[in-house]
């Protein structure tokens, strides 16, 4: 938990937050996604993460993929914005978040590898393996709105 974060939450307790958040698309010439898999849950998401205050969604998925994987990219475009039900998320210590995520297309300019403390694992996955991981419910919802997944939404 950031420092803004854990600061915010001394404030207002558990009640409901709206967070702006970055997601990182990336994709390999065989149109396979890099997902990581997350220490904390055990589930695949998008690399991404909350956009801390003063910092661009830009910067944020920038910072993101070198924290998560530990390698660097090239935004390409704005994939999209978005949030609604299925991007609400009940944590288990009771913290109540609805994200509105900035999802972006990138190229990667270094291998990515776990960092070991947020991310245990990285994959590869084509769109048809997708349904069946393990995903969060908010990264599911974000695939299914990019197209990566056939579907419903989660709700």
């Amino acid at each position: 938990m950031s420092n803004y974060l854990r600061e915010l939450r001394a404030l207002v307790g558990d009640r409901e937050l709206l967070l702006p958040a970055a997601a990182v698309v990336i994709t390999d010439p065989r149109d396979r996604l890099l997902l990581v898999r997350q220490s904390n849950t055990g589930d695949w998401s998008t690399v991404g993460g909350m956009i801390e205050p003063g910092e661009s969604p830009m910067v944020a998925a920038a910072r993101e993929t070198h924290e998560e994987v530990e390698a660097d990219v090239d935004l390409d475009r704005l994939l999209g914005v978005f949030g609604g039900p299925g991007y609400r998320v009940d944590y288990p210590n009771g913290h109540r978040v609805a994200y509105v995520v900035a999802a972006y297309s990138a190229s990667l300019r270094s291998t990515p590898r776990p960092d070991g403390d947020e991310v245990t694992e990285i994959g590869w996955f084509s769109s048809g393996e997708l349904a069946a991981l393990d995903l969060s419910p908010l990264n599911r919802t974000l695939l299914v709105d990019l197209g990566w997944i056939t579907g419903s939404r989660a709700t």
